[in-house]
């Protein structure tokens, strides 16, 4: 059962108990790229990084020194709606966990010269991001699909991350890092009144709630040439109707098209025609925004073959898909939805996600929700007309 409270200093605390020695414990903020102007983008992923540069109890090396010497593993990551600080320890050392995080995410030191140091590793990661064709492939489509703040990479530009200076982290930081904006999300052996006991006196009250604005969405085709790359890489993509039911519609759908080598599109693209080696389906949402579509890498001279037979394809779905066909596939989601949760950090993810949406309780009700999935709203989803298409091709 998945116990959920909201405390009287604002705090959200989450909890899923399981007798296996080992905890996984975060702390995330609601906040993320969705938040943020064009001015100051990149600013949650920015002060994400330097909350593992120091306080004024560790610095840097005893932060991964106090949970790696005790068995564990510590990450973060800034998504459109959260940004999350997680690690996975043996359950003994629950205390350790409990500590380390929140000294982190109450007392960072944003010192100026480790503000402008991890400034160029942000630089470099964005050369990472530019450099591999699939990342890039998977930022610009998203471009395409909206307009304004929304549209810019959550990494943010170099305009932006030179504006980022420590005084602007520290001044966001203090507007975020409230109790009331966030979340301690924990999976494992542990007891959830201390939990809510450690969340209740460790963190004060104070601060206000932060909300997400609404996006606006867009759609476009494009095509972008680079010197240095054999392959192609293309994503095709379709914006997802802003409701409960339609998400699970859509993840039906997604794994139906290109989810693993049974799908459609693996099938017709792959295996009939050995067009392409990669051909990924993927559904991408946090509640105010949600968008699906379809990666393949292949030979520049078969981009327009391969979009066509993935446009081809979702029509056949529209018009022809039968009941067999659909139980198959949710049989295989939630197969896959079982194993998955095997791993506390994926339960723990699943978690945070739904209560960035709304309730994490609705974790539970997963399986239900996918056997509730009616062939009438997949078809009706899969008749895309609106699709986006991006493609990176040889120069």
């Amino acid at each position: 059962m998945i116990k959920r409270k909201i405390l009287s200093n604002g705090m959200t605390v989450v909890f899923k108990e399981r007798k296996n020695g080992v905890v996984a414990v975060s702390f995330a903020a609601r906040y993320g790229g969705i938040n943020e102007k064009a001015e100051h983008k990149g600013i949650a992923h920015f002060i994400e990084h330097m909350l593992y540069k120091g306080t004024p109890k560790r610095n840097a090396q005893q932060i991964s020194m106090d949970i790696e010497r005790n068995g564990g593993e510590l990450n973060g990551f800034t998504s459109e709606q959260c940004t999350t600080f997680w690690c996975k320890i043996p359950s003994k050392h629950l205390d350790v966990a409990l500590d380390v995080l929140s000294d982190m995410v109450k007392n960072p030191l944003f010192d100026e010269k480790e503000v402008d140091k991890e400034r160029q590793v942000i630089f470099e990661e964005m050369k990472m991001y530019q450099d591999n064709p699939q990342l890039h492939v998977f930022e610009r489509i998203k471009s395409l699909m909206y307009r304004g703040d929304f549209s810019i990479s959550l990494i943010g530009t170099k305009e932006s991350m030179n504006s980022n200076s420590s005084k602007r982290l520290k001044e966001f930081f203090s507007e975020i890092y409230t109790p009331q904006n966030m979340i301690l999300c924990v999976v494992g052996e542990a007891d959830f009144d201390y939990l809510c006991d450690f969340a209740e006196k460790t963190f004060v009250k104070d601060g206000n709630k932060i909300f997400y604005p609404s996006v606006e969405t867009s759609k476009g085709e494009e095509i972008g040439k680079r010197r240095g790359i054999d392959q192609a890489n293309m994503i095709l993509a379709y914006h997802v109707p802003l409701d409960e039911s339609m998400e699970y519609t859509a993840q039906v759908l997604s794994v139906l098209m290109a989810g693993g080598m049974s799908s459609r599109l693996f099938a017709e693209i792959r295996e009939k025609r050995n067009l392409a080696y990669a051909v990924k389906a993927f559904y991408d949402s946090e509640g105010k925004y949600a968008y699906s579509g379809v990666y393949v890498g292949t030979t520049p001279e078969n981009v327009d073959i391969v979009r066509d037979l993935i446009v081809k394809e979702f029509k056949e779905v529209s018009e022809s898909l039968d009941k067999k066909e659909l139980e198959s596939v949710k049989d295989q989601i939630i197969g896959n939805y079982f194993i998955s949760q095997e791993d506390s950090f994926s339960l723990m993810y699943d978690l945070l996600k739904s209560e960035i949406k709304g309730d994490a309780k609705k974790v539970e009700e997963f399986v239900d929700n996918i056997r509730n999935v009616r062939l009438e709203d997949v078809k009706k989803l899969a008749n895309i007309k609106d699709w986006s298409f991006f493609a990176l091709v040889p120069e």
